[in-house]
């Protein structure tokens, strides 16, 4: 009985460090070389053979998907651990980053190094929920005129209670210094009685980097060079591995918006951050990230609104 069997081994996916190859192993009457198309289509069969030096019978080489990636904005690093596998030191704080190893004393060698690498490890762990703004004004013009409305304020009030319902010891919130983000915060506020406020402008809303899926309507490389260095910056200045001076672990809120959110789950979790705009998250929703002494992030929370009536839920 003729049969055909095809089977597909994945090397590695299109991430953050790109370089991949896709090898698939097909055992049928003919064997044919697989070229992709330019964007990442399903691959074509042409009739030039496959030569035998290069792979065992049967074992086609396909071009690494990572071609059909966009280039890296210039301001985003890029891990050069190859696809698919953790940087440990993403936040620049992995013990041996925080110390000069060319002042090793020879003489007592890896020992005092050891003891050295002890003395800058976190302690702590970080828990870091982010707060997506409630649903505001669209007519305003300018971002004073783009006020909560109504449902808005009722969207923060449940947020504020679900927040102190957690019965954790908030020590701060940093919010955007937008007036939606700002109103959320006096709002969520309220019910943290005592947790210090703190504005800043690089968590304010904007377009973090070009996404792929491309969206539909253009914008000027000039957007996401200006507002995806920002937002990296706020990335890189609010998400990291606890302070090696941090003794107990810490519950920080960020109210701030969904493009800044989404970029920094990605970022956080070491995902492609061209993906952002293919999550969704819905006004006044809560996400949590945890960041490990080790500097092992994970994702407890994704938009969670299920706290509110399903009349409130919005994504406006």
């Amino acid at each position: 009985m003729a049969f055909r069997r095809v089977v597909a081994v994945t090397a590695a996916a299109c991430g953050l460090a790109g370089g991949s190859v896709l090898l698939s192993s097909v055992a049928i009457g003919k064997q044919q070389q697989l070229v992709s198309k330019a964007g990442g289509d399903a691959p074509e069969p042409v009739s030039a053979p496959l030569p035998a030096a290069a792979s065992p019978p049967g074992l086609l080489l396909l071009p690494s998907p990572a071609a059909s990636c966009p280039a890296a904005a210039g301001w985003l690093e890029r891990s050069s651990n190859g696809c698919g596998y953790w940087d440990n030191n993403w936040d620049r704080r992995e013990p041996a980053a925080l110390i000069n190893l060319k002042k090793k004393n020879e003489e007592t060698g890896e020992r005092e190094l050891s003891s050295r690498l002890d003395h800058y490890k976190a302690k702590a762990t970080r828990h870091i929920f982010l707060i997506r703004h409630s649903q505001y004004n669209l007519d305003g013009q300018a971002d004073k005129d783009r006020t909560l409305t109504q449902l808005g304020r009722e969207q923060a009030e449940l947020t504020g209670k679900r927040l102190a319902s957690l019965g954790l010891k908030f020590d701060k919130i940093v919010h955007s210094s937008m007036t939606r983000a700002s109103e959320t915060t006096n709002i969520i506020s309220k019910h943290l009685p005592g947790v210090k406020k703190v504005s800043t402008d690089l968590l304010c809303e904007g377009s973090p980097i070009e996404p792929n899926p491309p969206i539909s309507h253009w914008k000027p490389e000039a957007v996401y060079y200006e507002d995806g260095a920002r937002i990296e910056a706020a990335f890189r200045n609010y998400i990291h591995r606890a302070d090696v001076k941090q003794e107990d672990d810490s519950y920080e809120i960020f109210v701030c918006h969904a493009n800044v959110i989404r970029y920094i789950v990605c970022r956080a979790l070491q995902f492609p951050p061209e993906g952002w705009l293919r999550m969704s998250l819905n006004n006044g929703s809560i996400t949590h990230l945890v960041i490990r002494p080790s500097g092992r992030v994970a994702l407890r929370m994704l938009g969670d609104t299920g706290f509110m009536p399903p009349e409130k839920i919005t994504r406006t």
